[in-house]
């Protein structure tokens, strides 16, 4: 990875990368986010929680600084809140939640979880991840790490070869970069780049 002027870009791809700094990482591992976290952006506040033990927990979105209220999403989840961030990826002026979701077990695998603010700010619509597949899932384990950079959502995990450990992946990393997009019945986060590096 190469710096330019304080940024941090992929090596010939100028696009931004993140780095071992980001700051839900502590020498490696992630560090658990608080809870309840808050995150605010274009005056709209969400406060995501988390409650239960083991792999099968309770996440709560709570939502403030709306024309009207608007009733807390509830949804069971599949392992820990790892991150949270706020951001208007799609620059309508409405902004969106995501939370980072890992598996227990030794791959941590990662998931998002996300909302979006609707027209006259008085819904969230949801939105959706798509599974990985094809040569952006060749050599995933999991390990993965997710951020905001700039107008895109950034996954970013190690490549496994043949043979290696779940501790030591050899085939390098690869990130995937998805714009936030309208779909049929909900908001849809699609791929468009991947760089491997």
């Amino acid at each position: 990875m190469t710096g330019r002027k304080g940024s941090t870009t992929l090596q010939g791809v100028g696009i931004p990368a993140m780095t071992l700094s980001h700051p839900r990482l502590l020498g490696g591992a992630l560090a658990a986010p608080a809870n309840p976290t808050r995150a605010s952006l274009q005056g709209v506040t969400f406060t995501v929680s988390s409650k239960g033990e083991g792999s099968v927990r309770q996440l709560t979105i709570a939502t403030s600084g709306t024309p009207q209220a608007i009733a807390p999403i509830r949804q069971e989840i599949l392992g820990s809140v790892s991150g949270v961030e706020v951001a208007d990826l799609d620059a309508n002026g409405l902004p969106e939640v995501y939370v980072f979701i890992t598996s227990a077990g030794s791959g941590s695998y990662g998931s998002v979880e996300g909302w979006a603010l609707n027209k006259g700010r008085r819904s969230l619509s949801t939105i959706h991840m798509p599974e990985l597949s094809g040569q952006a899932a060749q050599g995933y384990q999991g390990h993965d790490e997710f951020a905001v950079v700039e107008l895109t959502l950034a996954r970013r995990f190690p490549i496994y070869r043949p043979g290696d450990s779940n501790a030591k992946p050899t085939g390098g990393t690869r990130q995937i970069s998805y714009k936030l997009v309208p779909g049929e019945a909900s908001w849809q986060l699609k791929p468009v780049r991947v760089d491997t590096y």
